[in-house]
Protein backbone atom coordinates (compact mmCIF):
# COMPACT_ATOMS: atom_id res chain seq x y z
CA UNK A 1 0.00 0.00 0.00
CA UNK A 2 0.66 3.67 -1.12
CA UNK A 3 0.45 4.82 2.48
CA UNK A 4 2.84 2.51 4.17
CA UNK A 5 5.64 3.79 1.90
CA UNK A 6 8.55 5.87 3.08
CA UNK A 7 9.25 9.00 1.60
CA UNK A 8 12.55 8.03 -0.26
CA UNK A 9 10.23 4.90 -1.61
CA UNK A 10 7.65 6.71 -2.97
CA UNK A 11 10.20 9.26 -4.92
CA UNK A 12 11.75 6.13 -6.18
CA UNK A 13 7.96 4.99 -7.42
CA UNK A 14 7.21 8.72 -8.60
CA UNK A 15 10.15 8.66 -10.83
CA UNK A 16 9.57 5.03 -11.86
CA UNK A 17 6.17 5.94 -12.79
CA UNK A 18 7.50 9.12 -15.01
CA UNK A 19 9.51 6.59 -16.97
CA UNK A 20 6.97 4.45 -17.45
CA UNK A 21 4.34 7.21 -18.71
CA UNK A 22 7.50 8.66 -20.85
CA UNK A 23 8.26 4.81 -22.48
CA UNK A 24 4.27 4.38 -23.08
CA UNK A 25 3.83 8.02 -24.73
CA UNK A 26 6.71 7.21 -27.30
CA UNK A 27 5.30 3.57 -27.86
CA UNK A 28 1.63 5.05 -28.03
CA UNK A 29 3.15 7.82 -31.14
CA UNK A 30 5.31 5.10 -32.66
CA UNK A 31 1.98 2.75 -33.09
CA UNK A 32 0.02 6.18 -34.22
CA UNK A 33 2.47 6.56 -36.70
CA UNK A 34 2.78 3.31 -37.56
CA UNK A 35 -1.53 2.94 -37.69
CA UNK A 36 -1.31 6.21 -39.97
CA UNK A 37 0.72 4.64 -42.42
CA UNK A 38 -1.30 1.48 -42.84
CA UNK A 39 -4.60 3.41 -42.67
CA UNK A 40 -3.47 5.64 -45.26
CA UNK A 41 -1.02 3.87 -47.76
CA UNK A 42 0.18 5.02 -51.11
CA UNK A 43 -1.76 3.73 -53.95
CA UNK A 44 -3.53 4.54 -57.13
CA UNK A 45 -5.77 7.03 -56.29
CA UNK A 46 -3.27 9.09 -54.83
CA UNK A 47 0.01 8.35 -55.78
CA UNK A 48 1.83 7.01 -59.09
CA UNK A 49 1.75 3.36 -57.97
CA UNK A 50 -0.59 1.58 -60.67
CA UNK A 51 -3.41 -0.23 -59.65
CA UNK A 52 -1.80 -3.70 -59.94
CA UNK A 53 0.33 -2.94 -57.19
CA UNK A 54 -2.52 -1.46 -54.63
CA UNK A 55 -2.65 -4.10 -51.54
CA UNK A 56 -6.46 -3.62 -51.08
CA UNK A 57 -7.36 -2.04 -54.25
CA UNK A 58 -10.17 1.38 -53.79
CA UNK A 59 -13.60 0.17 -55.05
CA UNK A 60 -13.16 3.27 -56.99
CA UNK A 61 -10.31 5.64 -58.20
CA UNK A 62 -10.93 9.11 -57.32
CA UNK A 63 -9.85 11.16 -60.34
CA UNK A 64 -7.82 14.23 -59.80
CA UNK A 65 -10.58 15.93 -62.96
CA UNK A 66 -12.78 18.90 -62.07
CA UNK A 67 -16.01 18.15 -63.19
CA UNK A 68 -16.98 20.28 -66.07
CA UNK A 69 -20.54 20.70 -66.45
CA UNK A 70 -21.23 19.30 -69.61
CA UNK A 71 -24.11 16.67 -69.58
CA UNK A 72 -22.52 13.03 -70.73
CA UNK A 73 -22.74 11.85 -74.32
CA UNK A 74 -22.07 14.18 -77.23
CA UNK A 75 -22.30 17.76 -77.01
CA UNK A 76 -24.19 20.23 -79.35
CA UNK A 77 -22.17 20.44 -82.77
CA UNK A 78 -20.99 17.29 -82.99
CA UNK A 79 -20.82 15.87 -86.15
CA UNK A 80 -22.31 12.10 -85.54
CA UNK A 81 -20.59 8.96 -87.63
CA UNK A 82 -23.03 6.60 -88.97
CA UNK A 83 -22.99 4.17 -91.69
CA UNK A 84 -23.10 6.02 -95.06
CA UNK A 85 -24.31 4.59 -98.44
CA UNK A 86 -22.07 4.18 -101.93
CA UNK A 87 -22.59 5.81 -104.46
CA UNK A 88 -20.98 2.86 -106.55
CA UNK A 89 -22.25 -0.87 -104.90
CA UNK A 90 -20.54 -3.52 -106.14
CA UNK A 91 -23.92 -5.52 -107.01
CA UNK A 92 -27.89 -4.59 -107.30
CA UNK A 93 -30.17 -6.69 -106.21
CA UNK A 94 -33.59 -5.59 -107.73
CA UNK A 95 -36.90 -6.30 -105.58
CA UNK A 96 -40.18 -6.15 -108.47
CA UNK A 97 -43.38 -7.54 -107.70
CA UNK A 98 -44.82 -10.37 -109.81
CA UNK A 99 -48.00 -10.08 -109.15
CA UNK A 100 -50.93 -7.75 -107.99
CA UNK A 101 -51.60 -8.25 -104.11
CA UNK A 102 -55.26 -6.62 -104.59
CA UNK A 103 -56.40 -8.55 -107.23
CA UNK A 104 -53.79 -11.32 -108.14
CA UNK A 105 -52.87 -9.97 -111.15
CA UNK A 106 -49.45 -10.83 -112.83
CA UNK A 107 -47.77 -7.50 -113.05
CA UNK A 108 -44.11 -8.94 -113.52
CA UNK A 109 -43.74 -6.89 -117.01
CA UNK A 110 -45.42 -3.52 -115.98
CA UNK A 111 -42.93 -0.91 -116.02
CA UNK A 112 -41.74 -0.11 -112.20
CA UNK A 113 -40.56 2.85 -110.49
CA UNK A 114 -38.19 2.75 -107.65
CA UNK A 115 -39.35 3.70 -103.99
CA UNK A 116 -37.01 2.72 -101.94
CA UNK A 117 -33.27 1.15 -101.81
CA UNK A 118 -31.22 0.01 -98.51
CA UNK A 119 -27.58 -1.21 -98.73
CA UNK A 120 -25.80 -4.29 -97.02
CA UNK A 121 -21.85 -3.75 -96.52
CA UNK A 122 -19.80 -6.92 -96.10
CA UNK A 123 -16.86 -8.76 -96.39
CA UNK A 124 -15.98 -10.89 -99.17
CA UNK A 125 -14.15 -14.16 -98.39
CA UNK A 126 -10.40 -13.83 -98.08
CA UNK A 127 -8.52 -16.20 -100.59
CA UNK A 128 -4.36 -16.40 -100.79
CA UNK A 129 -3.52 -15.01 -103.92
CA UNK A 130 -0.70 -17.04 -105.27
CA UNK A 131 2.21 -15.19 -107.68
CA UNK A 132 4.77 -17.59 -109.86
CA UNK A 133 7.50 -15.56 -110.60
CA UNK A 134 9.06 -18.07 -113.67
CA UNK A 135 13.06 -17.87 -114.24
CA UNK A 136 13.87 -18.67 -117.98
CA UNK A 137 17.24 -18.67 -119.68
CA UNK A 138 18.55 -17.28 -123.48
CA UNK A 139 21.22 -18.67 -125.21
CA UNK A 140 22.47 -16.03 -127.60
CA UNK A 141 23.97 -16.44 -131.19
CA UNK A 142 27.66 -16.10 -128.56
CA UNK A 143 26.78 -19.18 -127.02
CA UNK A 144 26.66 -17.30 -123.73
CA UNK A 145 23.62 -18.45 -121.45
CA UNK A 146 22.32 -15.63 -119.68
CA UNK A 147 19.73 -16.37 -116.53
CA UNK A 148 17.70 -13.38 -115.31
CA UNK A 149 17.84 -12.90 -111.23
CA UNK A 150 14.42 -12.43 -109.49
CA UNK A 151 12.83 -9.52 -107.82
CA UNK A 152 13.70 -8.38 -104.47
CA UNK A 153 11.55 -9.99 -101.85
CA UNK A 154 11.72 -13.29 -104.17
CA UNK A 155 14.32 -15.36 -101.96
CA UNK A 156 12.70 -18.73 -101.45
CA UNK A 157 10.80 -21.18 -103.38
CA UNK A 158 7.89 -20.01 -101.32
CA UNK A 159 7.88 -16.67 -99.34
CA UNK A 160 5.48 -14.20 -97.89
CA UNK A 161 4.39 -11.06 -100.08
CA UNK A 162 4.44 -7.74 -98.60
CA UNK A 163 0.53 -7.73 -97.83
CA UNK A 164 0.91 -10.74 -95.39
CA UNK A 165 4.66 -8.78 -93.48
CA UNK A 166 2.62 -5.47 -93.24
CA UNK A 167 -0.36 -7.41 -91.78
CA UNK A 168 1.57 -9.21 -89.85
CA UNK A 169 3.17 -6.47 -88.16
CA UNK A 170 -0.26 -4.53 -87.82
CA UNK A 171 -1.50 -7.46 -85.75
CA UNK A 172 1.72 -7.58 -83.63
CA UNK A 173 2.15 -3.78 -82.09
CA UNK A 174 -1.27 -2.50 -83.14
CA UNK A 175 -3.99 -4.99 -82.01
CA UNK A 176 -1.61 -6.84 -79.35
CA UNK A 177 -2.43 -10.38 -80.93
CA UNK A 178 0.12 -12.96 -79.39
CA UNK A 179 2.02 -15.37 -82.34
CA UNK A 180 -0.54 -18.34 -81.45
CA UNK A 181 -3.50 -16.31 -82.16
CA UNK A 182 -1.88 -14.29 -85.09
CA UNK A 183 -1.31 -18.05 -86.46
CA UNK A 184 -5.31 -19.17 -85.89
CA UNK A 185 -6.37 -15.59 -87.79
CA UNK A 186 -4.32 -16.66 -90.92
CA UNK A 187 -5.47 -19.76 -90.94
CA UNK A 188 -8.80 -19.73 -90.30
CA UNK A 189 -9.66 -15.88 -92.05
CA UNK A 190 -7.56 -15.52 -94.40
CA UNK A 191 -6.69 -19.60 -95.57
CA UNK A 192 -2.99 -19.10 -94.98
CA UNK A 193 -1.17 -21.36 -93.16
CA UNK A 194 1.94 -19.63 -91.14
CA UNK A 195 3.52 -20.85 -88.28
CA UNK A 196 4.85 -18.72 -85.06
CA UNK A 197 8.46 -19.16 -86.78
CA UNK A 198 7.88 -17.83 -90.14
CA UNK A 199 5.76 -14.43 -88.04
CA UNK A 200 8.77 -14.19 -85.73
CA UNK A 201 11.12 -14.24 -89.01
CA UNK A 202 8.63 -11.40 -90.94
CA UNK A 203 8.52 -9.03 -87.79
CA UNK A 204 12.75 -9.16 -88.02
CA UNK A 205 12.31 -8.58 -91.61
CA UNK A 206 9.83 -5.92 -91.45
CA UNK A 207 11.73 -4.23 -88.31
CA UNK A 208 14.94 -3.74 -90.70
CA UNK A 209 13.07 -2.03 -92.80
CA UNK A 210 11.62 0.00 -90.86
CA UNK A 211 14.90 1.16 -89.16
CA UNK A 212 15.26 4.04 -90.98
CA UNK A 213 11.68 5.59 -90.10
CA UNK A 214 12.26 4.69 -86.57
CA UNK A 215 15.71 6.63 -86.77
CA UNK A 216 13.94 9.40 -88.72
CA UNK A 217 11.75 10.31 -85.39
CA UNK A 218 14.26 10.10 -83.31
CA UNK A 219 16.45 12.40 -85.31
CA UNK A 220 13.45 14.68 -85.79
CA UNK A 221 12.69 14.26 -81.45
CA UNK A 222 16.58 15.24 -80.97
CA UNK A 223 15.65 19.24 -82.69
CA UNK A 224 11.96 19.52 -81.64
CA UNK A 225 11.37 22.15 -79.14
CA UNK A 226 9.33 19.62 -76.61
CA UNK A 227 9.82 16.26 -75.25
CA UNK A 228 8.65 14.37 -73.11
CA UNK A 229 9.57 11.11 -71.34
CA UNK A 230 8.87 8.49 -69.60
CA UNK A 231 9.63 4.10 -68.70
CA UNK A 232 7.61 1.44 -67.63
CA UNK A 233 8.99 -1.93 -66.66
CA UNK A 234 8.71 -4.95 -68.91
CA UNK A 235 10.02 -8.52 -68.30
CA UNK A 236 11.95 -10.33 -70.94
CA UNK A 237 11.70 -14.15 -70.47
CA UNK A 238 11.59 -13.65 -66.92
CA UNK A 239 14.39 -10.91 -66.29
CA UNK A 240 13.17 -6.99 -65.42
CA UNK A 241 14.00 -4.46 -68.14
CA UNK A 242 12.29 -1.45 -69.20
CA UNK A 243 10.63 0.29 -72.00
CA UNK A 244 11.70 3.90 -72.24
CA UNK A 245 9.52 5.95 -74.95
CA UNK A 246 10.31 10.47 -75.82
CA UNK A 247 7.64 11.70 -77.64
CA UNK A 248 5.78 15.01 -78.18
CA UNK A 249 2.63 16.00 -80.06
CA UNK A 250 3.56 14.59 -83.54
CA UNK A 251 6.68 12.09 -82.51
CA UNK A 252 6.88 8.62 -81.04
CA UNK A 253 9.94 7.25 -80.29
CA UNK A 254 9.80 3.63 -78.25
CA UNK A 255 13.14 1.96 -76.84
CA UNK A 256 13.68 -1.21 -74.68
CA UNK A 257 16.70 -1.47 -72.34
CA UNK A 258 17.49 -3.47 -69.37
CA UNK A 259 19.15 -0.20 -67.65
CA UNK A 260 17.11 2.50 -66.15
CA UNK A 261 19.82 4.83 -65.46
CA UNK A 262 21.38 7.55 -67.94
CA UNK A 263 23.27 5.23 -69.98
CA UNK A 264 20.05 4.23 -72.31
CA UNK A 265 19.30 7.97 -72.37
CA UNK A 266 22.94 8.65 -74.14
CA UNK A 267 22.40 5.12 -76.29
CA UNK A 268 19.54 6.59 -77.49
CA UNK A 269 20.04 10.56 -77.66
CA UNK A 270 23.45 11.02 -76.97
CA UNK A 271 23.33 14.83 -77.73
CA UNK A 272 20.52 14.93 -75.40
CA UNK A 273 17.77 17.67 -76.46
CA UNK A 274 19.79 20.91 -76.53
CA UNK A 275 16.37 22.91 -77.95
CA UNK A 276 13.75 21.52 -75.82
CA UNK A 277 12.15 21.94 -72.83
CA UNK A 278 12.02 18.14 -71.39
CA UNK A 279 8.92 16.95 -69.78
CA UNK A 280 9.11 14.14 -67.07
CA UNK A 281 7.96 12.90 -64.18
CA UNK A 282 11.11 13.67 -61.95
CA UNK A 283 13.30 10.62 -62.40
CA UNK A 284 16.70 11.51 -61.43
CA UNK A 285 18.37 10.46 -64.56
CA UNK A 286 16.15 12.75 -66.69
CA UNK A 287 17.88 15.86 -64.83
CA UNK A 288 21.57 14.35 -66.54
CA UNK A 289 19.91 14.82 -70.03
CA UNK A 290 21.35 17.84 -72.21
CA UNK A 291 18.41 19.86 -71.96
CA UNK A 292 16.88 23.53 -72.69
CA UNK A 293 15.18 23.22 -69.71
CA UNK A 294 13.09 21.01 -67.20
CA UNK A 295 9.45 21.09 -66.74
CA UNK A 296 8.26 18.07 -63.79
CA UNK A 297 5.25 16.60 -64.26
CA UNK A 298 2.31 18.87 -61.92
CA UNK A 299 -0.11 15.60 -62.49
CA UNK A 300 2.68 13.35 -60.09
CA UNK A 301 2.62 15.94 -57.52
CA UNK A 302 -0.77 16.47 -57.23
CA UNK A 303 -1.43 13.11 -57.05
CA UNK A 304 1.40 12.66 -53.85
CA UNK A 305 -0.08 15.94 -52.24
CA UNK A 306 -3.37 14.22 -52.11
CA UNK A 307 -1.72 11.11 -50.61
CA UNK A 308 0.02 14.29 -48.10
CA UNK A 309 -4.04 15.07 -47.26
CA UNK A 310 -5.04 11.99 -46.42
CA UNK A 311 -1.85 10.62 -44.36
CA UNK A 312 -1.62 14.07 -42.27
CA UNK A 313 -4.73 16.14 -42.91
CA UNK A 314 -2.31 18.81 -44.37
CA UNK A 315 -3.42 22.10 -44.96
CA UNK A 316 0.40 22.64 -46.21
CA UNK A 317 -0.64 20.25 -48.86
CA UNK A 318 -4.44 21.70 -49.61
CA UNK A 319 -2.55 25.31 -50.03
CA UNK A 320 0.15 24.01 -52.84
CA UNK A 321 -2.39 21.81 -54.59
CA UNK A 322 -4.69 24.88 -55.16
CA UNK A 323 -1.45 27.01 -56.45
CA UNK A 324 -0.79 24.38 -58.91
CA UNK A 325 -4.63 23.90 -60.07
CA UNK A 326 -4.53 27.96 -60.05
CA UNK A 327 -1.66 27.58 -62.32
CA UNK A 328 -3.05 25.14 -64.68
CA UNK A 329 -6.30 27.11 -64.79
CA UNK A 330 -4.02 30.23 -66.25
CA UNK A 331 -2.18 27.87 -68.71
CA UNK A 332 -5.59 27.06 -70.23
CA UNK A 333 -6.97 30.24 -70.53
CA UNK A 334 -3.25 31.99 -71.91
CA UNK A 335 -3.30 32.16 -76.27
CA UNK A 336 0.14 31.92 -77.37
CA UNK A 337 0.27 35.65 -77.81
CA UNK A 338 -0.47 36.83 -74.25
CA UNK A 339 2.64 34.50 -72.90
CA UNK A 340 4.43 37.98 -72.90
CA UNK A 341 1.93 40.33 -71.47
CA UNK A 342 0.91 37.73 -69.16
CA UNK A 343 4.10 37.99 -67.19
CA UNK A 344 2.99 39.42 -63.69
CA UNK A 345 0.44 36.76 -63.31
CA UNK A 346 3.22 34.18 -63.34
CA UNK A 347 5.42 36.36 -60.89
CA UNK A 348 2.47 36.01 -58.40
CA UNK A 349 2.67 31.99 -58.68
CA UNK A 350 6.44 32.36 -57.90
CA UNK A 351 5.66 34.48 -54.96
CA UNK A 352 3.01 31.96 -53.40
CA UNK A 353 5.15 28.95 -54.25
CA UNK A 354 8.32 30.45 -51.96
CA UNK A 355 6.20 31.34 -49.38
CA UNK A 356 5.06 27.23 -49.36
CA UNK A 357 8.21 26.00 -50.16
CA UNK A 358 9.94 28.22 -46.63
CA UNK A 359 7.51 27.37 -44.37
CA UNK A 360 8.18 24.71 -41.89
CA UNK A 361 6.58 21.84 -42.23
CA UNK A 362 6.40 19.42 -38.61
CA UNK A 363 9.41 16.95 -38.77
CA UNK A 364 7.01 14.06 -37.68
CA UNK A 365 5.29 14.39 -41.23
CA UNK A 366 9.10 12.75 -42.49
CA UNK A 367 7.19 12.19 -46.35
CA UNK A 368 5.98 15.95 -46.64
CA UNK A 369 9.19 17.44 -45.28
CA UNK A 370 10.82 15.28 -47.79
CA UNK A 371 8.60 16.29 -50.39
CA UNK A 372 9.28 19.84 -49.97
CA UNK A 373 12.89 19.45 -49.92
CA UNK A 374 12.80 17.93 -53.13
CA UNK A 375 10.55 20.88 -54.36
CA UNK A 376 12.87 23.29 -52.93
CA UNK A 377 15.61 21.20 -55.21
CA UNK A 378 13.45 21.34 -58.39
CA UNK A 379 11.36 24.85 -57.86
CA UNK A 380 12.75 26.03 -61.51
CA UNK A 381 11.51 23.60 -63.41
CA UNK A 382 7.71 24.10 -61.39
CA UNK A 383 6.36 26.58 -63.12
CA UNK A 384 8.12 26.18 -66.60
CA UNK A 385 4.89 25.11 -68.99
CA UNK A 386 3.54 29.08 -67.60
CA UNK A 387 6.22 30.96 -69.57
CA UNK A 388 6.62 28.40 -72.95
CA UNK A 389 2.72 28.13 -74.53
CA UNK A 390 4.09 24.54 -75.92
CA UNK A 391 5.21 22.73 -72.76
CA UNK A 392 2.16 21.19 -71.40
CA UNK A 393 1.76 20.62 -67.38
CA UNK A 394 1.85 17.46 -67.16
CA UNK A 395 3.29 14.05 -68.25
CA UNK A 396 0.65 12.15 -69.49
CA UNK A 397 1.06 12.37 -73.24
CA UNK A 398 4.51 10.27 -72.31
CA UNK A 399 2.45 7.95 -69.93
CA UNK A 400 -0.06 7.47 -72.72
CA UNK A 401 2.95 6.90 -75.18
CA UNK A 402 4.55 4.07 -73.10
CA UNK A 403 0.48 2.78 -71.83
CA UNK A 404 0.76 0.23 -74.88
CA UNK A 405 3.68 -1.76 -73.59
CA UNK A 406 1.53 -3.36 -70.58
CA UNK A 407 -1.82 -3.78 -72.83
CA UNK A 408 0.62 -5.97 -74.94
CA UNK A 409 1.92 -7.83 -71.83
CA UNK A 410 -1.35 -8.35 -70.79
CA UNK A 411 -2.66 -9.64 -73.58
CA UNK A 412 -0.08 -11.34 -74.90
CA UNK A 413 2.64 -12.21 -72.05
CA UNK A 414 6.10 -11.27 -71.44
CA UNK A 415 8.57 -10.73 -74.70
CA UNK A 416 10.57 -14.11 -74.98
CA UNK A 417 14.07 -12.58 -75.96
CA UNK A 418 15.61 -9.11 -75.99
CA UNK A 419 15.42 -8.57 -79.59
CA UNK A 420 11.79 -9.47 -79.83
CA UNK A 421 11.53 -6.37 -77.34
CA UNK A 422 13.31 -4.09 -79.65
CA UNK A 423 11.28 -5.47 -82.56
CA UNK A 424 7.80 -4.32 -80.44
CA UNK A 425 9.35 -0.81 -79.75
CA UNK A 426 10.49 -0.48 -83.17
CA UNK A 427 7.44 -0.83 -84.96
CA UNK A 428 5.00 0.45 -82.05
CA UNK A 429 7.03 4.27 -82.48
CA UNK A 430 6.05 4.03 -86.18
CA UNK A 431 2.87 3.02 -85.34
CA UNK A 432 2.43 5.86 -82.77
CA UNK A 433 4.29 8.65 -85.20
CA UNK A 434 1.24 7.50 -87.79
CA UNK A 435 -1.50 7.48 -85.12
CA UNK A 436 -0.27 11.42 -84.08
CA UNK A 437 -0.06 12.25 -88.05
CA UNK A 438 -3.02 11.01 -88.77
CA UNK A 439 -1.74 7.98 -91.30
CA UNK A 440 -3.49 5.33 -92.35
CA UNK A 441 -1.39 2.66 -90.23
CA UNK A 442 -1.86 -0.52 -92.39
CA UNK A 443 -1.18 1.84 -95.23
CA UNK A 444 2.17 3.20 -94.06
CA UNK A 445 3.24 -0.46 -93.25
CA UNK A 446 2.69 -1.65 -96.96
CA UNK A 447 4.67 1.37 -97.61
CA UNK A 448 7.44 0.05 -95.87
CA UNK A 449 7.32 -3.51 -96.49
CA UNK A 450 7.97 -2.81 -100.17
CA UNK A 451 11.47 -1.36 -99.08
CA UNK A 452 14.34 -3.80 -99.74
CA UNK A 453 15.75 -5.52 -96.46
CA UNK A 454 18.57 -3.12 -94.93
Amino acid sequence: MIENLSHSELVKLVYELIARIDRLEQENKTLKEELSYYKNRKNSRNSSIPPSKDENRPSRNKSLRVQSGKKPGGQNGHEGNSLAMTDSPDMIIEHKPCFCQNCGKDISNFPAELVSKRQIVDIPPIIPQYTEHQQFSVTCTCGHQTVPTFPEGVNSPVGYGHNVESTVAYLHTRQYLPLERMSEYFRDICGLPISQGAICNILERFAKKAKGAYDMIAKKLENSDVAGSDETGARVNGKKGWFWTWQNQLLTYIAFSFKRGTETILANFPNGFIFAILVHDCWRSHFETRVKTHQICIAHLLRELKFFEERYLSDWATRLKKLLLDAIELKNSLSPPCYKTKMPSRSIFEDRLSVLLNEKIPLEMKELVAFQKRLVKYRDYIFTFLYYHQVPPDNNGSERAIRNVKVKQKVSGQFKTQRGAEIYAIIRSVTDTCIKNGQNILAAFQTIAKLRTV
